[in-house]
């Protein structure tokens, strides 16, 4: 029987552990995948950190990039754009495998649908343990769409698809046409960097940045940010205010990539008569915010919330990557590069430096 080696979270402040262990068959419609390249996305980085919880032991890591090493029988042999899919390939796929057919999935939310998987997030049981992006291996269930990767598209950018990128496609669908429009950004991590340089790709008019990292601050600018500000040296942010002089035009939309009760706050504050808040950072547990109900009523305003994102929008992350990732400084996001057998270094690195992305050579 196929062994291969994988990663084992065990939990809050407990070492991350090597195991070889046996790798099932290969069930009806699925595809097994050698894992080339992970990053390590921010929510790992919060599992790892205990800013949230998932089901443990578990395997991290869904920014995945594989080769195909088997199809079973059943598969279409095809990926979302119907393009062939061969032993060989090199693939990435959502972080999410669902039911298509489900209520949730038609509605054009099939991260919701029913029977939903998420990889990177499953339990290792013994049985069904390949499923991260921390392992030599994932099998890639049914109902997982998956994208065939352009050969000219390096793999650390690639790889970031799965989450980060996507993530962002599903933001700038819900804002709407963001042709000659105004945006606010707040949070400038990975998601930020690509809001700012996928508006400007949409045609928005000025686009402002705005996080408490100096550093990420001049990512932005770098990512298509007509201007930036870093709100902690200000101290605006923490006042309940923000500095007039930076956002000196109405703003159309913000997006908060950032979780921060306090920028959620402050973005709905500047927005123009019919403005739109696309909320996408709050995925782990924080204060309530404080939100005046008739401003939001007699200004039209709009607040969505985004998690995790549809078929269409994985996508259009990879036409938009692949039309883009030299126009903007993609190939700098992964800053620092690890293997699987200094995992554990890679997370600490991460933690202690902040980095857009770490990368794991596999």
């Amino acid at each position: 029987m196929k062994k291969g080696r994988l990663i084992i979270f065990h939990g809050v402040g407990q070492p991350l552990e090597m195991q070889n262990r046996n790798l099932r068959n290969v069930q009806k419609g699925e595809i097994l995948v050698r894992n080339i390249y992970t990053t390590i996305c921010g929510s790992d980085l919060h599992t790892y950190a205990g800013v949230r919880k998932e089901k443990c032991p578990t395997v991290l890591g869904h920014e995945i990039v594989g080769e195909i090493e088997m199809i079973e029988s059943s598969h279409s042999h095809q990926d979302y754009q119907g393009r062939q899919l061969n032993i060989g390939d090199i693939i990435t796929w959502t972080i999410f495998a669902s039911d298509p057919l489900s209520s949730n999935a038609l509605d054009g939310m099939p991260q919701k649908g029913d029977n939903l998987f998420k990889y990177g997030h499953g339990l290792v049981d013994g049985n069904d343990d390949f499923h991260g992006g921390l392992g030599e291996y994932c099998f890639i269930k049914k109902g997982s769409c998956i994208l065939k990767i352009p050969a000219a598209l390096p793999l650390p950018i690639a790889a970031t698809i799965n989450c980060a990128i996507a993530t962002v496609a599903g933001a700038i669908r819900l804002a709407g046409n963001l042709k000659n429009k105004n945006i606010a950004i707040f949070g400038m991590g990975t998601l930020g960097v690509t809001c700012a340089a996928m508006c400007k790709d949409a045609g928005a008019a000025w686009v402002g940045a705005a996080d408490i990292e100096h550093k990420r601050i001049q990512d932005a600018l770098l990512f298509g940010a007509d201007e930036a500000v870093n709100i902690k040296d200000e101290q605006t942010i923490l006042a309940g205010k923000f500095n007039s002089n930076f956002f000196t035009k109405s703003i159309d939309v913000v997006f908060d990539m950032s979780g921060s009760p306090d920028a959620m706050e402050n973005g709905l504050s500047m927005l123009a008569v019919g403005g739109v808040a696309v909320w996408v950072g709050a995925v782990f547990s924080s204060r309530k915010l404080q939100i005046d109900a008739e401003v939001i009523i007699r200004n039209l305003l709009t607040i969505k919330g985004l998690h995790n994102y549809n078929y269409e929008d994985f996508n259009y992350a990879l036409d938009f990557l692949n039309r883009n990732w030299q126009r903007y400084p993609f190939d700098r996001v992964v800053e620092k590069e690890f293997t699987l057998d200094t995992a554990t270094e890679a997370f600490d690195y991460a933690l202690a430096h902040k980095p857009l992305r770490v990368g794991i050579k596999i």
